[in-house]
């Protein structure tokens, strides 16, 4: 049976959030989304069930450097898309220069799809939640 990736999305706006979701689901991926950085957290560390994450840093109640970091301890880690503004992106580089990164604009979608595939599908990448292996992504 083939494996269905598993995404989680976190952004604070309902309207990217629900767009996202919608179009990870038409290419074929579960999806789940989290409004905050407190659901990215609690569903990030709680569930062993992600391959991905998509996160916009520009969350309400966390610090992005902080909220990086955490995510970063995870064992096993999750690979990580930053899907955001060119300024929000800029005024954290030094925190997410680490992580692929797709600015917002207008068809930023199909470049975000572009990229989750690419993680999703890079060729000896476990995607069985038992590797302790994996291997930190670079920036796109």
């Amino acid at each position: 049976m083939k494996h269905k990736f598993s995404i989680l999305i976190a952004d604070r706006n309902p309207h990217v959030r629900e767009l996202l979701r919608r179009e990870m689901t038409a290419e074929g991926y579960q999806a789940q989304v989290a409004e905050n950085g407190r659901q990215l957290i609690k569903w990030a560390f709680n569930s062993e069930h992600f391959d991905l994450l998509i996160v916009d840093p520009d969350l309400p109640d966390v610090d992005v450097s902080a909220l990086f970091v955490k995510l970063r301890e995870r064992i096993p880690p999750l690979p990580l898309v930053v899907h955001s503004f060119l300024s929000d992106y800029t005024e954290y580089s030094d925190v997410l220069q680490r992580m692929p990164f797709v600015e917002k604009q207008g068809r930023s979608i199909e470049q975000l799809k572009k990229v989750v595939f690419e993680i999703l599908h890079k060729p000896g990448q476990r995607h069985d939640h038992t590797s302790k292996n994996k291997k930190p992504y670079s920036t796109v």
